[in-house]
């Protein structure tokens, strides 16, 4: 006898996803008209109750942490009043609209737009909200700030060479060369008020995987002036070892309530030795949050090159580590002078200037 298997199937517990949309209709479905609209309305599905079990319940019962609820650890954010933004905008609108040059200009496609004003509003507005939401993608926050997160309301400015070709953004690759010394350092501050930097790697410790090495520290620094600045901890190049790939090598800056006795965290100077340079952030922060809180990042990529060997030769004094099989040259024995049962190509192997030939010949 033989059993019919789908005459056993349980029915479902509740409704099917998606089995409201008309899929022979497509048409007729609402659009998503920006993804800021598409973001809050997959954040509204995420969250909602099913009697299914998802993705989401798999992942937490591994890891409990992950759907911790995160705190805001920055500086409040004051937002303008909405009305009053979209009143300004329809004045600036009208007046450009009367302005006879800007339309001459605009006809004739001369009009040009200064992109240093671009990047200054768009650092007042929507960048802060932007760069965490760069941060959180790089996974800054959940390794030196887990379960806690930041809006960078201080925009850092931070250029290694003079010709501004090797700035720091948010996450964008720079060599071990260009960052071999230190950078150029510029945000605004109001008088008198005190700050410290941060340079932090998550990626490079060699023996710990939860614990970062310190690449420069400055605290008390006044009103914005970084070479005023009381070090901490002299700057050290970027050594991610060979193989590792890319590291991320972090900014953050923290405005001070008032000045703070760093004398725990001072190391000693120069400071060789990657032990004392072993870092956590999140414990340097609980250390000091009643008196300072968290306000700009920025942070760059960096993969090894032939300065890092330079670093830990000359600057650590110690061996380098190498995680990648480097392939030995092909051997060849010792050229004979007159070669006899040889072939013609014999000499190739030892030929100078040209691609080696290699097998039987």
């Amino acid at each position: 006898t033989s059993i019919n298997i789908w005459n056993t199937r349980r029915p479902p517990l509740g409704p099917l996803p998606n089995e409201d949309i008309d899929v022979s209709n497509l048409e007729s479905l609402t659009k998503y008209r920006s993804y800021n609209h598409y973001f809050t309305e997959a954040e509204k599905a995420k969250n909602q109750i099913v009697w299914w079990r998802t993705y989401k319940s798999y992942v937490e019962k591994a890891d409990p942490e992950l759907g911790a609820t995160q705190v805001d650890i920055g500086l409040p954010i004051s937002r303008p009043c909405r009305t009053k933004e979209l009143k300004e905008r329809r004045q600036v609108v009208k007046d450009n609209k009367k302005n006879v040059e800007l339309e001459r200009a605009s006809r004739l496609r001369t009009f040009k737009i200064s992109l240093d004003q671009v990047q200054e509003t768009w650092e007042k507005t929507s960048g802060p909200l932007q760069v965490k939401r760069l941060a959180e993608h790089y996974g800054i926050f959940r390794d030196l700030f887990p379960n806690a997160y930041f809006i960078p309301q201080v925009t850092l400015h931070i250029n290694y060479s003079q010709d501004n070709s090797a700035g720091v953004h948010y996450g964008n690759r720079l060599t071990p060369t260009e960052a071999a010394s230190v950078p150029q350092i510029r945000f605004d501050a109001e008088e008198g008020s005190l700050w410290t930097l941060l340079l932090t790697c998550p990626d490079e410790h060699l023996l710990d995987n939860e614990a970062e090495y310190v690449h420069w520290l400055i605290g008390n620094i006044p009103g914005g002036a970084v070479q005023a600045g009381e070090e901490l901890c002299h700057y050290l190049p970027p050594f991610p070892a060979k193989g590792t790939g890319f590291h991320r090598y972090v900014y953050v800056l923290f405005k001070q309530d008032g000045h703070i006795n760093f004398q725990e965290d001072s190391r000693p100077s120069p400071c060789h030795s990657l032990v004392d340079r072993t870092f956590k952030t999140v414990d340097f922060y609980r250390k000091h949050q009643d008196s300072m809180t968290p306000a700009g990042l920025a942070f760059f990529q960096c993969q090894w090159d032939e300065s890092v060997t330079e670093t830990f030769h000359n600057t650590l004094n110690m061996r380098e580590p190498v995680f990648e099989f480097i392939r030995p040259p092909v051997y060849h024995p010792p050229q004979v002078k007159f070669p006899q049962g040889q072939p013609l190509r014999y000499l190739d192997r030892y030929r100078d200037g040209k691609e080696h030939t290699y097998g039987i010949y």
